[in-house]
């Protein structure tokens, strides 16, 4: 007999360029998920809290929340890419595909595109790894590329630098057609009336108003995802060399952030979207911790028409998240938690109210 000490995740030396992860195991998207998510993110786009006004715009059923696609996508990724991970560096050209609802599975590959040793620190690399969602037809949903910084298990081991381009991933965006018969207006009560494209002026920044403080619940919610990072969910193996980690401590998942950012700005800038197009670049710019508190803003970039469909146009806009901090005064300041890149298709007034 004999005691076996098994490892999980991948470390910098274990990356090869070229190859692609099948991820395990998948996943069902079932009511407590979509429930918990998209109340815990305060998204209010009724597309995703409400069956009747989502069938009435001729989806299928609610619409799974963009950050929640996000993060159900990248958690399946985790064993595998980032269980090792120091921290998720960029998001690059986030794109999104077919509308995600309440029952589809969703299921993930990875192809690894690029390894870079540090120059600086023997024990950490960079990997880049292009990720694809498809649901149970094989439609893409969302894909992405990110950047990762990866310890090493052996400092000594060889890590040689490679990269390749990323190949082209076809996405296929589908909305609804416009239907005039559908009486739309009916129920323009229950998005908010200022969020229509005809609202939105390019170079306007757009504080919003709510805030959430993160508990330690970030630790169960992290665990409904599969996600199966320990720097957030293991103390005692922080505890053991705590300079090793961000602040000592457990570190909230990036996708919490990243999905409660989005929600923040629902109310303001979402409520009248139908998709989520793109996510041109996003970072995390610090950590979240529990017992911090996350805003909000937005910064109105730019509009332009959405092809073939007068009903619509795009807003092109940059999400930041931050909380506050205590100065040695006393006083309060802004530390940047997050950094999105966004455009999203919004309703026009003139075609739905």
């Amino acid at each position: 007999m004999a005691v076996i000490h098994k490892k999980k995740g991948n470390f910098l030396e274990d990356f090869r360029v070229g190859h692609v992860f099948h991820h395990k195991v998948g996943k069902t998207l079932n009511e407590g998920l979509f429930n918990t998510f998209s109340a815990f993110d305060m998204t209010t786009n009724p597309l995703a809290k409400n069956r009747r006004y989502a069938q009435r715009y001729g989806f299928n059923d609610m619409v799974m929340p963009p950050g929640l696609v996000m993060i159900t996508v990248f958690s399946q990724t985790v064993e595998d890419i980032s269980e090792n991970a120091r921290a998720n560096l960029e998001y690059i050209n986030m794109r999104f595909g077919v509308p995600v609802y309440l029952g589809d599975t969703i299921e993930v590959t990875s192809l690894v595109l690029g390894v870079k040793p540090s120059s600086r620190d023997k024990n950490l690399g960079v990997v880049h790894v292009q990720t694809t969602g498809r649901n149970q037809n094989g439609e893409v949903v969302l894909t992405y590329e990110r950047k990762v910084q990866v310890w090493t298990d052996d400092p000594n081991a060889e890590v040689r630098e490679a990269s390749i381009d990323a190949p082209e991933v076809e996405v296929n965006v589908w909305l609804p057609p416009y239907d005039p018969a559908r009486s739309y207006g009916e129920l323009a009560h229950l998005s908010s009336a200022d969020t229509y494209f005809e609202d939105f002026t390019p170079g306007d920044t757009i504080e919003h108003s709510r805030g959430r403080t993160m508990t330690t619940e970030h630790i169960a919610l992290t665990a409904m995802l599969d996600n199966t990072s320990q720097v957030h969910c293991n103390q005692y193996l922080i505890d053991q060399n705590p300079s090793k980690f961000l602040g000592g401590q457990l570190v909230v998942f990036g996708g919490i952030p990243f999905n409660l950012c989005l929600g923040l700005s629902c109310p303001d800038i979402a409520d009248n979207a139908l998709t989520d197009l793109v996510y041109t670049t996003g970072r995390h710019t610090g950590p979240l911790f529990a017992g911090d508190t996350a805003f909000a803003y937005t910064d109105i970039r730019t509009k332009r028409d959405y092809p073939g469909r007068p009903d619509l146009g795009i807003v092109a806009t940059t999400l930041h998240g931050y909380k506050p901090k205590r100065r040695d005064d006393g006083g309060w300041e802004r530390s940047d938690i997050f950094y999105l890149e966004r455009e999203i298709v919004v309703k026009r007034r003139s075609h739905y109210c």
